[in-house]
């Protein structure tokens, strides 16, 4: 991404830099089914593209009386979820076509 925004302008990355760990940090990534920054903090954070004023009230509370670092957790277990299916998805197409291998004592290998 960065090699994409600097054009050949090598000298100049560190400017750069703050707005593609922005856009990579709010990016949606397959694996999670979220961005780096929801999982870490609930939420995305606001871009000048959004234009829904901040809500008034800024509590952790949530409608359902969930505190928000309960709302954290759950939101952890259903990533640690997602990634764990997403990696056997993985496995399991990586290893089509192998045959299983299984050695005995006294087997030359």
């Amino acid at each position: 991404m960065l090699r994409v925004l600097l054009k050949g302008n090598h000298k100049s990355w560190d400017e750069y830099l703050p707005h593609v760990e922005f856009a990579y940090n709010r990016g949606v990534h397959r694996t999670t089914m979220q961005s780096p920054f929801k999982v870490v903090y609930g939420f995305n954070p606001l871009t000048p593209f959004d234009l829904i004023p901040l809500p008034l009230d800024t509590s952790f509370i949530h409608k359902k009386r969930v505190s928000r670092s309960e709302f954290v957790k759950k939101l952890h277990e259903r990533v640690r979820n997602q990634i764990e299916n997403q990696v056997k998805v993985y496995a399991a197409k990586g290893n089509r076509g192998r045959k299983e291998l299984v050695l005995n004592k006294r087997d030359w290998v």
